[in-house]
């Protein structure tokens, strides 16, 4: 599974495919190596850091999280990216899980 939980927060592991038609969830994928990925879809171009923006206001929108509780911990400017949810882990899974 692409989300990892501890107490306070849950790790997402997330491939972003920037300059689509639109914002949208592809769903689960793993690569050659074994991992697994939540592939998302955003519209924004990878340009100035547009599509990071885009990708971080898409997911609070539809988990319903304010934009402050993400923050892209790892993959800037990579279209592999490890994002940080701060929140109730166990509720933050399960909208994850809705999207698997």
């Amino acid at each position: 599974m692409p989300v990892s939980a501890s107490a306070d927060q849950a790790r997402l592991a997330v491939r972003l495919t920037p300059g689509a038609k639109k914002d949208g969830v592809e769903g689960a994928e793993t690569d050659a190596a074994g991992k697994k990925w939540l592939r998302i879809r955003i519209a924004a171009p990878p340009v100035d850091g547009k599509a990071n923006q885009a990708l971080i206001k898409y997911l609070a929108k539809r988990w319903h999280l304010p934009k402050s509780a993400l923050e892209i911990t790892s993959g800037t400017t990579s279209r592999n990216k490890i994002l940080s949810i701060r929140g109730d882990a166990a509720t933050i899974t399960v909208s994850i899980k809705a999207d698997l």
